[in-house]
């Protein structure tokens, strides 16, 4: 049988909104959990009265075994429908969730927006503290085009149809307000505990004649694999491998890599020829988007390159900037943002001090100001920046990939940005 498309799956939504018990339970219908280790998480949660947690308990304990290092296949996040197959990348609930969505080696290629039907609890989501509107934003920002919602919870309203259709209505008002179109968003009513329309229909919602979850995720597109797009490839490590010389290893973002390339580190702007590129420990013929590589370059030394740097061929070298600008949005800064503030952003693999050097606009609940003096949460912006040494960054509409950063300070993520433009070249 041909190879099933394989899409990358983001969920999101607020912390109390019933996703990880929706997820534990959307991956043990797919067959990606088996029956004797639910059994067991049903066992340890009905042990302490929790009987309703078993299906967070199972991606929990697959979570926590996963963060310990303890050799659990991934497949745990991965499961397959008859149509396509699904990794998750961010296990719902996870406090890093936004660096990692924004860092995240992987781009999502779809969301599930999770919402909850409960009483007071889809309005703490949309509240100004909720994490409903941000991650919704954020996916938006970056990129993140095709969304279902799965209206959760539908079990404590009695799967009534009027809360089903008054979420539907504000959500939808939201979604189309960040620019999702709403003919391509299904908004689907499940219940992550009874299981409700996650893969079957149990004649719950008879009002409801749309797709269930998983068949609305068979409506998602898999991704095209950018490969007719330069090469550039963010270095994570770089190692010194006796007998075979210098291994700078990443994963390739955009474009082609084979043996015998002549390539470019960018900015320090040192060149080679591609030797050898292994994956899983095997030698390959060439190497794609998407694909995690350690390559030999022969006249390298270790000291020559380092993590942060982008590959690209020598032909076509990655640009490394003095000045960008780009939109920013700001999420969690304790106090407000002024030009001269000078956080660390992440980019690829790489973190670079930078500086605001001017607020070109904000928009601010729909208002657009020019050349504001702050910015403050909630706030979307357009910034020049500078960084403070030449650093490899690429605009958002060349390569997603190496468009889209983070910034942080104070140990958290206090905004997320995607570069509009290059104004300086270094």
């Amino acid at each position: 049988m041909a190879d099933k498309p394989h899409l990358n799956l983001v969920i999101i939504g607020h912390v109390d909104h019933g996703k990880s018990t929706m997820t534990g339970h959307l991956l043990y219908l797919a067959g990606a959990v088996d029956q004797r280790t639910m059994d067991k998480y049903a066992e340890e949660s009905e042990a302490i009265g929790r009987g309703t947690w078993k299906f967070a308990w199972a991606l929990d304990k697959l979570k926590e075994e996963r963060e310990r290092g303890v050799t659990i296949d991934i497949a745990f996040f991965k499961f397959e429908t008859a149509k396509q197959i699904y990794t998750i990348i961010d296990a719902p609930g996870h406090r890093d969730f936004v660096k990692n969505m924004i860092t995240g080696t992987s781009q999502a290629d779809a969301a599930v927006l999770v919402v909850s039907a409960e009483k007071g609890g889809f309005e703490a989501g949309l509240s100004a503290q909720g994490q409903t509107r941000e991650h919704a934003l954020l996916a938006k920002t970056l990129g993140v085009d095709q969304l279902v919602v799965a209206v959760n919870k539908m079990d404590t309203v009695d799967y009534s149809e009027d809360r089903y259709n008054e979420i539907k209505e504000e959500i939808g008002r939201f979604l189309k307000g960040i620019g999702y179109k709403l003919e391509n968003v299904p908004f689907v009513p499940v219940s992550g505990i009874e299981g409700h329309n996650l893969k079957e229909d149990m004649g719950k919602t008879p009002y409801y004649k749309g797709p269930t979850l998983m068949a609305a995720l068979d409506g998602f597109k898999p991704p095209k694999k950018p490969t007719d797009k330069p090469l550039r490839l963010p270095i994570q490590d770089v190692y010194s491998i006796s007998g075979i010389g210098t291994v700078p290893s990443g994963r390739v973002e955009t474009g082609v890599m084979k043996p015998k390339d002549n390539i470019v580190f960018m900015p320090s702007g040192k060149t080679g020829v591609v030797n050898t590129i292994e994956m899983h420990h095997e030698q390959i013929a060439e190497a794609q988007p998407g694909d995690n590589i350690g390559f030999s370059v022969r006249g390298l030394s270790k000291k020559d390159v380092r993590k942060g740097e982008v590959v690209g061929h020598q032909d076509s070298p990655p640009t490394v900037a003095k000045q960008f600008t780009a939109q920013v949005m700001v999420m969690r800064h304790p106090t407000v943002i002024a030009p001269g503030y000078t956080p660390v952003i992440h980019i690829g693999t790489n973190h670079v001090a930078c500086t605001f050097m001017e607020l070109v606009q904000k928009t601010a609940k729909g208002q657009t100001e020019k050349n504001p003096d702050i910015l403050k949460n909630g706030d979307s912006a357009v910034v020049k920046m500078v960084p403070v040494k030449p650093t490899a960054l690429e605009s958002f509409k060349d390569f997603p990939q190496l468009g889209r950063f983070a910034v942080r300070d104070m140990g958290q993520t206090v905004a997320v940005g995607v570069i509009m433009s290059i104004d300086e070249k270094a």
